[in-house]
């Protein structure tokens, strides 16, 4: 995991999503692309914006720690092939339910310990 600016990510956001603006999270799967499958020990990398991250959290009433450890998990989702964007609805509510299902045991062992 990397953690970057608005900035930096919109520059990541616009060179390989041609998507001109910050966001809060961005995924390299390891295996897509040139390389693919060189190592299928590696997933591949998220990258966080700490700035959107923290208007989120703000703006959810949470954390900035939980909206990190959520964002991590959106983006690890992403790298096992999950997809809400290009996928269908049922394939987004998936990956919803999965995300809620799994940050509620992640909250529960690391952010109210």
């Amino acid at each position: 995991m990397v953690v970057v600016d608005d900035e930096q990510i919109r520059d990541l956001n616009r060179d390989y999503l041609q998507r001109d603006k910050p966001t809060n999270v961005i995924s390299f799967a390891m295996q897509e692309g040139d390389g693919a499958g060189l190592n299928p020990e590696i997933l591949g990398d998220v990258v966080i914006s700490a700035d959107t991250a923290a208007r989120d959290a703000a703006e959810a009433g949470v954390s900035f720690e939980s909206e990190l450890y959520f964002l991590l998990l959106h983006g690890i989702l992403h790298l096992l092939g999950y997809d809400h964007e290009r996928g269908t609805e049922e394939q987004a509510r998936i990956m919803e339910e999965r995300e809620r299902e799994i940050f509620a045991m992640l909250a529960e062992e690391f952010l109210n310990g």
